[in-house]
């Protein structure tokens, strides 16, 4: 069965252009487009895509503001950030709001079928640069808070916050995949999370990692 997309962008020649690439995959069905995110929240309340692509720069409404709106409403749909900005300040914005990934539009071509998959598997997907700049902005502070972590889950948080999947820790730390998912679940049974969004954001946010 065809993953559903939303895709959310004002440029409506690249919004063609996702449309067309996504088709082409023959894994995905674009079944919401829209040239702004005045009432994202509501669309997706409606229909329950699959997974969501936002931009940030739109008119009325920027994508960050609908992420959090979205998010009040869903906090499990997929959604990946699109965008040309790749600042510190937009980065974290994206995520604390409640983004599932952040990838930069020129990367689209090549990068957003893998980007999708990794978000729709619960990973955090961002680009290498993305990722570099945002665990550089947590590594500049540490947080009074305490979870009470382990070694190894402080070591998990922190490569599910550098966008890894499950499958890609467990693979790093040479675990199972199942190990890895007890080990996040308790991760986020301590931080009060339902999901990786949920707690790559509180991380970010707390400066946890």
């Amino acid at each position: 069965m065809a993953i559903s997309v939303f895709i959310f962008d004002d440029n409506n020649s690249l919004r063609h252009s996702l449309v067309e690439l996504l088709s082409l995959s023959g894994e995905f069905i674009v079944t919401g487009n829209f040239s702004n995110c005045l009432e994202a929240e509501n669309e997706i309340k409606n229909s329950a895509p699959d997974v969501v692509l936002m931009d940030i720069d739109m008119p009325g409404r920027n994508g960050i503001e609908a992420v959090k709106q979205i998010r009040l409403l869903n906090k499990t749909v997929p959604i990946l950030m699109l965008t040309v900005f790749d600042d510190n300040t937009h980065i974290l914005d994206a995520i604390c709001a409640g983004a599932s990934g952040y990838l930069l539009k020129k990367n689209v071509s090549e990068k957003l079928v893998p980007a999708i998959k990794d978000v729709l598997n619960e990973g955090a997907s961002l680009s290498p640069s993305v990722a570099k700049m945002i665990i550089a902005s947590m590594q500049q502070n540490t947080s009074s808070l305490n979870y009470h972590f382990t070694n190894r889950e402080k070591e998990i948080l922190s490569l599910l916050c550098k966008g890894n999947s499950y499958k890609m820790i467990a693979s790093a730390l040479n675990l199972s995949f199942e190990t890895i998912r007890t080990y996040i679940k308790r991760i986020y049974e301590k931080l009060q999370v339902h999901s990786a969004t949920e707690a790559v954001s509180k991380a970010i946010n707390e400066k946890l990692v």
